[in-house]
């Protein structure tokens, strides 16, 4: 799915750091982030992938790190805007030349401050939130803690992006699948026509990723989908709808 070569970058300031430009899409982008630390990779195209949006509407990606998952929707979504929001200065500034990289500067924007401030409303705003402490989560490298884990909470998340939605707009977001529960909890009052969609690493096991999805006014009941199996018996990487998704062949559909 990605195909890595590794270069050594002192980027905008910071020490002397290690950096990989990597393929997604099957090359369409690139990507450079950090060798070390957090690492974009299936789950930023499975979210990107997710997305639905009309040519002129806006999108903003909270906490978009390198911006994976943002050029990712930008190469599949033609026509439509996206607002990257990143904390991390290093994490943002590499986006900014990620944009550059992808020839996405007229429909990309990178604001480097925090996702969950008030500010601009949007068509749409997806998220990989952050694990928390408590998630047993590898330990990340030290200068890129900030963009892997959070102090806040799945509800303080869904809260706050619940805000920067236009009415009819529509939050989607990829997490482990056992905070599901504190997900739904979250919508409850705030977000409405939820739908849930299991990610499976193969059709005999339980889900380990779920892409959520819910509508801003919306009142029609929650939707259990019947999601996407990543491997099978075969010996082949991916299934062949995830390979299709991965190839940016295909996109996750909501069935």
């Amino acid at each position: 799915m990605v195909k890595h070569t590794k270069t050594s970058s002192r980027n905008h300031g910071h020490n002397m750091s290690e950096i990989t430009e990597d393929g997604f899409l099957a090359g369409a982008v690139r990507l450079r982030q950090f060798a070390k630390g957090y690492r974009a990779g299936a789950d930023a195209i499975l979210l990107a992938s997710a997305l639905e949006a009309e040519p002129g509407e806006t999108l903003m990606e909270a906490g978009c790190g390198a911006g994976a998952a943002l050029l990712a929707a930008a190469h599949l979504l033609p026509g439509v805007s996206f607002v990257g929001v990143e904390r991390d200065a290093a994490a943002a500034g590499l986006a900014r030349e990620n944009v550059a990289l992808n020839g996405q500067t007229e429909r990309v924007a990178i604001v480097e401050g925090d996702a969950l401030a008030a500010g601009s409303s949007f068509d749409g705003v997806f998220v990989n939130p952050p694990y928390d402490e408590a998630d047993g989560a590898q330990a990340p490298h030290p200068a890129r803690r900030a963009s892997y884990l959070t102090e806040a909470s799945i509800d303080h998340w869904v809260k706050a992006l619940a805000n920067r939605l236009k009415g009819g707009g529509t939050l989607t977001l990829i997490q482990r699948a056992q905070h599901l529960p504190a997900i739904l909890a979250a919508f409850e009052r705030r977000l409405g026509s939820v739908e849930v969609l299991p990610v499976r690493p193969q059709a005999d096991q339980p889900a380990k990723r779920v892409l959520v999805r819910a509508r801003k006014g919306g009142r029609a009941p929650l939707r259990l989908l019947k999601g996407i199996d990543l491997h099978d018996a075969s010996g082949a990487k991916f299934t062949p709808q995830a390979e299709a998704i991965f190839r940016g062949e295909a996109r996750v559909i909501w069935t």
